[in-house]
């Protein structure tokens, strides 16, 4: 049974790689493309582009590619290690992936819900 209704991709199909086209092929996942101009089809990833380009981007001069290396990183470790995210709990990505075991689902997640969920909407 597959867990995937569709694996949604953000960009046209010069981007995808083959490998990903077969995988999706052999586990009978459909590709489900996002509307070009239609930046709400991916909320979260405009969310991170606009913050990253609010605070990093726009926020230096980059006078060299290993000056720009240096600053996206420190931004980047900040964002990912020290910073809190609300829609985890105000917990920092590291603090939030410690408290989730792995394989096991979300905290509150029933997971035999889902893949039965998953399977109904598959058999509609």
């Amino acid at each position: 049974m597959a867990l995937f209704i569709s694996f949604p991709t953000y960009y046209g199909p010069e981007f995808i790689s083959k490998d990903v086209d077969l995988w999706a092929y052999w586990n009978h996942v459909p590709l489900d493309f996002s509307r070009p101009g239609k930046p709400t089809d991916n909320a979260y990833i405009e969310s991170f582009n606009g913050r990253f380009r609010q605070e990093c981007l726009n926020e230096h001069w980059f006078l060299s590619l290993d000056d720009a290396w240096d600053k996206v990183e420190a931004w980047r470790r900040d964002y990912n290690e020290e910073r809190p995210h609300s829609a985890l709990g105000n917990a920092t990505p590291e603090e939030y992936a410690a408290q989730v075991e792995p394989r096991k689902g979300l905290p509150g997640l029933d997971l035999e819900a889902v893949i039965n969920g998953l399977a109904y909407l598959k058999s509609c």
